[in-house]
């Protein structure tokens, strides 16, 4: 794991690190940085797929709720008023809508993310608890197939970094 002081180093570490043939690596920053997940190579999020598909299944669910209730549970004809009316379905149909999609996107989040993480051995690498305020750190996992820690190490020295640690799982 490779500790850098400015966003910018980081990218560029990011960077040198994919274009050296490394495929498990994950960067660290207390902020989103532009271009670090350019720079890794991360496919498109698909959080905002998922989350249109909940509001979608929403607007269904709550539409056919609204239409069955109406018409087949409790059909009750107030005024000589039609039993489907679609005007009086606008709220809770909306109502289905953002309350399903705010739940995907929570839970989405929750499992794209693979949280909750109660452990992970980069915590005890000493300085970053200072990923959270002022640092960036870049870390290549043993599971690469280019994984060796002589030449792991030497490399992130290579890039500039600050400090260059080994993580003990």
């Amino acid at each position: 794991m490779a500790e850098f002081e400015t966003p910018d180093a980081y990218v560029q570490a990011l960077r040198k690190i994919r274009a050296a043939g490394y495929t498990k690596f994950d960067g660290y920053s207390p902020f989103p940085v532009h271009g670090a997940s350019e720079a890794m190579g991360l496919p498109k999020n698909p959080i905002s797929f998922m989350v249109l598909c909940g509001g979608l299944a929403g607007l269904a669910g709550g539409a056919a709720l609204a239409t069955w209730v109406s018409m087949v549970a409790y059909p009750v004809n107030i005024g000589g008023r039609p039993l489907f009316s679609w005007p009086a379905f606008i709220p809770p149909v909306f109502e289905t809508t953002v309350l399903l999609a705010s739940l995907t996107a929570v839970f989405g989040m929750f499992a794209i993310n693979g949280l909750p993480l109660l452990y992970h051995p980069v915590w005890n690498v000493p300085g970053f608890v200072r990923a959270s305020s002022d640092r960036y750190f870049v870390c290549i996992e043993a599971v690469d197939p280019k994984f060796d820690v002589s030449a792991v190490k030497t490399f992130l020295a290579g890039l500039g970094s600050g400090a260059v640690s080994e993580v003990a799982s």
